[in-house]
């Protein structure tokens, strides 16, 4: 962990916009699920970014005022390396920029929407009573 310290955190770097508009541009059928049901407020009305860049990274889905992401895993998500790379990135986040990810599996925004809904919405509520305690 000590070597990630030196990362630079700055949000939605002028060097990945053509990246995160690719990405927004070329979004998976979850991705375009999910962000139906997260954009406009309509999840206990907070507002998400979709394809966000913090330092290094890009979140999928972002919701700044929770400190909250969210991460849709496919195929390339299920291997060896890209499981490591996930729970280090996850670590650094976290860690580093206090920012709590949660993740799903793509099949899961189709198979079981409501669970994916119910479950965003208590993280949600679950962030803001823990970043209100912590601020007092």
């Amino acid at each position: 962990m000590s070597e990630h310290k030196d990362i630079d955190f700055i949000c939605n770097r002028s060097k990945q916009k053509a990246l995160r508009r690719h990405l927004r541009k070329q979004s998976t059928s979850a991705e375009i699920a999910l962000w139906k049901l997260l954009k406009a407020g309509q999840i206990d009305g907070q507002r998400w970014r979709r394809q966000f860049g913090i330092g290094p990274f890009i979140l999928d889905f972002y919701c700044p005022a929770l400190k909250l992401g969210i991460e849709l895993d496919g195929e390339h998500h299920f291997t060896v390396e890209g499981d490591t790379h996930d729970a280090q990135r996850t670590e650094i986040l976290e860690k580093l920029k206090g920012i709590h990810i949660i993740r799903f599996e793509n099949r899961d925004v189709f198979e079981q929407e409501e669970n994916v809904v119910k479950f965003i919405k208590d993280t949600a509520r679950e962030r803001k009573r823990f970043l209100t305690e912590s601020r007092t």
